[in-house]
């Protein structure tokens, strides 16, 4: 049997999100930096496709490639971070201040990745500048203004609006990385992980990893995009939002739901018993501490 329990699930997520947080800071950024670049990527090949098809479905259906790349790869995802590492201060396995480091280190590596990203696919895309009728060109153009002129058409009300996207993307991006721990087969992680990430591309919720590129990638293309535009009335609520739905919906949430079943693994000793298999997680998990150490922990 390839399918992994929801007791088993949350010992594993608090393992990964340890290990995450006990990553070196050359980890941390390289594996952000291959992250933000990555989902770039993926990105943009769903544009392509809606472009293409004249369908946002078929772009959907084909964004979480790059979500299960990261994953299977072992690479980092801040967006994921957020409901593991909490998990792990929770539990004992990791401070406050390395939770932060984490996020904060991670994140700078989205941040030239995805702009790196951005940068040489707008030269292939616009011929290195001289050819402005690709149709990805407008499109790019089009959704950088519509994701923060939009709300800031709205005042205030757009701030909660794009802040209650946030939350809600992050549910579903979160609930990818930790039903991707629900199979110990590579197929089984890959599928459970397409569905909660096809939900929420197909449904225009706001992800800041993506937003990292497409922005920026919007704005060199000629968007009518000031970066205060771009950090006040996205980027800014847009991880507060990711944040809040990673933390609340899917890792405490989680927690209280199962963490009976977590103490009876723990007590039991059949916690140091699972394995180390790739978690779904973007990590390795290691192996479990003993039911003893744990408890002194």
């Amino acid at each position: 049997m390839t399918y992994v329990k929801p007791d088993e699930v949350l010992a594993t997520a608090v393992d990964a999100g340890a290990t995450k947080a006990s990553l070196s800071t050359t980890e941390m950024l390289v594996r952000g930096v291959l992250g933000g670049a990555v989902l770039a990527c993926a990105t943009t090949l769903a544009y392509q496709a809606t472009v293409q098809t004249g369908q946002p479905i078929v772009g959907a259906l084909v964004f979480p490639v790059g979500f299960v790349m990261i994953v299977l790869l072992g690479l980092e995802l801040v967006t994921g971070s957020f409901a593991l590492v909490p998990l792990a201060v929770l539990e004992g396995r990791a401070s406050v201040g390395g939770m932060l480091r984490s996020f904060g280190l991670v994140l700078v590596g989205h941040v030239v990745g995805a702009a790196g990203y951005a940068a040489m696919y707008v030269a292939v895309i616009s011929r290195m500048g001289t050819d402005t009728e690709n149709p990805l060109v407008a499109n790019l153009v089009q959704i950088a203004e519509t994701k923060t002129l939009g709300y800031e058409a709205l005042g205030a009300s757009g701030l909660a609006l794009v802040f209650v996207k946030a939350v809600l993307c992050n549910w579903m991006v979160t609930l990818g990385v930790v039903m991707a721990m629900t199979s110990r087969s590579t197929g089984g992680k890959i599928v459970a992980m397409w569905l909660p990430v096809t939900t929420f591309f197909a449904q225009g919720f706001e992800h800041a990893v993506v937003n990292l590129f497409v922005i920026p990638a919007g704005m060199m293309l000629g968007a009518d995009v000031t970066v205060g535009d771009w950090w006040l009335w996205n980027q800014l609520p847009v991880l507060a939002g990711n944040l809040v739905g990673g933390v609340l919906l899917t890792g405490l949430g989680l927690y209280w739901a199962h963490r009976r079943g977590l103490e009876a693994l723990t007590a039991s000793g059949a916690r140091a018993g699972l394995t180390g298999d790739v978690t779904g997680a973007g990590v390795q998990a290691p192996a479990a501490p003993s039911a003893p150490a744990l408890q002194d922990a």
